[in-house]
């Protein structure tokens, strides 16, 4: 019988019961409950299979083996014994100040007391998980302990940092309670979304084990390219039909547009689960990810650091990175890697060096599109209209035009996010070039400077240099006097020359000058 495909159904319970699709990750869990004793924390982005994780634990910890018939850890040598098992999902928990999360931690810590009857005592948030683990050993033997998304409640206020602070301390003292509990726990689990330094949050639950950039878990989450095309294989080849490829076309396509996530030193990497279902299910190519949430704290986080946004083509962090930062002092990087934005492209050991770009094409172009909406004053929904104006004059020649809706983009921004440096009109530009699926390259490195931007269409290449409060003919002047065409005279192309000039004082367009530069 065919399975039935879902990405809105998290418990594996109900996945195998209702004859859901469920990739096999039991070899990956298997190997980590194998030890007799084990405190792990493990950070993916949003909707990548964590919550799956958190219950498919559960249910082995329950010793609810039948539901794993046919799956690897079925057939292991494993004793099933049944745990008690606190879980709290902080996804779940409402939390816009401290006051509020300790009332909904207190809540969901009660519930399970009364669930096993247990009569607590307590009455703040971390004494009574204290109780509850020692309690529940007592009556049933050594404890297992589930935490999903343990750092939701400090995100949603990230940008508030005094009601934040206030979140780290409640947090702080609860997750200290399962190293003060350590001889009543058989196993603890802990998720997130990013990873802030044993000081911050975990600094008295020093024995975790951090595993989310450990080679062994690499591919705990998330589908590599064998499992697609195993389990995946029926709708993989009605899909290529339903859009006219062969089945090689399809899967090519696939992976530039959802595979490329890589979350270790290991090269491996592996498909957004909700982005390859839901093309599995619908059988479009569209930006299933990004659809389910937009990533409103980041692009204000960016907007906070006043951040060079076309960096994101390629940074470069030490392994230390990765945890260096606290609530207030976060750094953007880290943090877009651990929220899924960008992702490992390259790991060099000398140096324990990362390469970070955007991991495919579903989450370049979708963060892009919203970095549009933000960055400028055209609405998201009416900018495609004008991308595709823009894209045909480009493609022409038809600079005047070019220059006409490039205004549009420009005029009227918010003083609070028009930066009074060239740099912003770079990022602006960026955008929409991006957008428009060209080729485009900024603060492109010659020997003799950096060029502003250089943009490839089939017949052209456009190499601009950008001005504020200046003129385009000294902007003209410098691509000449540092020959930054030089790279591209063997190019069969056209050359274009283009200065730019911005008025600081409306963030507009002023004027512009255009040269062809003639190939000797």
């Amino acid at each position: 019988m065919k399975k039935y495909l879902s990405t809105s159904i998290y418990t594996f319970r109900d996945i195998i019961n209702e004859n859901c699709m469920y990739v096999d990750k039991t070899k990956d869990i298997f190997n980590l409950i194998l030890k007799p004793k084990g405190q792990y924390f493990f950070s993916r982005p949003r909707r990548f299979g964590k919550s799956l994780t958190i219950s498919t634990l559960e249910s082995i910890f329950l010793g609810e083996k039948e539901l794993f018939k046919g799956l690897y850890i079925y057939e292991q040598d494993y004793d099933w014994k049944k745990y008690p098992i606190i879980q709290i999902a902080l996804n779940n928990l409402s939390s816009g100040t401290a006051e509020e999360l300790e009332e909904n931690i207190v809540f969901a810590l009660r519930k399970i007391a009364k669930r096993n009857k247990i009569k607590l005592i307590s009455s703040r948030s971390y004494q009574i998980f204290q109780e509850l683990i020692e309690e529940l050993s007592y009556e049933n033997g050594k404890v297992v302990i589930l935490i999903d998304e343990y750092d939701k409640p400090i995100l949603d206020n990230i940008l508030n940092l005094e009601e934040a602070e206030k979140i780290r301390q409640v947090l702080k003292k609860f997750y200290g309670q399962i190293k003060a509990c350590e001889e009543y726990i058989r196993f603890s689990f802990i998720t997130g979304v990013s990873k802030f330094t044993q000081v911050s949050v975990f600094s008295d639950l020093n024995n975790l084990d951090d595993i989310s950039m450990d080679v062994n878990y690499a591919t705990m989450c998330g589908f590599t390219q064998e499992e697609c095309e195993k389990y995946f294989a029926e709708w993989i080849n009605e899909n290529a039909e339903k859009n006219k490829m062969s089945k090689g076309q399809y899967l090519e396509k696939l992976k530039e547009v959802y595979n490329g996530s890589r979350f270790s030193e290991k090269n491996v990497t592996v498909y957004n689960p909700v982005s390859f279902t839901k093309a599995m299910e619908h059988g479009k190519f569209k930006h299933y990810w990004f659809e389910t949430g937009t990533p409103t704290f980041l692009l204000k986080l960016l907007k906070k650091y006043d951040y060079f946004i076309p960096n994101f083509e390629s940074i470069q962090l030490k392994a230390s990175s990765f945890s260096s930062y606290e609530i207030d002092r976060l750094r953007v990087e880290p943090l877009l890697y651990q929220t899924g934005y960008l992702t490992i492209k390259d790991y060099q050991l000398d140096g324990d060096l990362y390469t970070l770009s955007y991991p495919n094409r579903e989450v370049k172009e979708a963060f892009v599109e919203y970095l549009s909406d933000y960055f400028t004053p055209v609405e998201r929904e009416k900018a495609p209209v004008l991308i595709d104006h823009l894209r045909s004059a480009l493609l022409a020649n038809n600079l005047e035009e070019v220059f006409e809706i490039l205004q549009i983009f420009y005029a009227k921004i918010d003083y609070d996010i028009k930066l009074q440096h060239e740099k912003y009109y770079q990022t602006i530009f960026y955008i929409l070039f991006t957008l428009l699926g060209f080729r485009i390259k900024v603060e492109v490195s010659t020997n003799k400077g950096r060029m502003d931007a250089v943009v490839k269409t089939e017949n052209y290449i456009y190499i601009l240099e950008f001005k504020l409060n200046k003129s385009p003919e000294i902007a003209i002047a410098q691509i000449k006097e540092k020959e930054y065409y030089q790279k591209y005279l063997l190019d069969k192309r056209e050359l274009i020359l283009i200065g730019v000039n911005f008025t600081s004082k409306t963030g507009e367009i002023e004027n512009w000058k255009v040269e062809e530069k003639r190939k000797s």
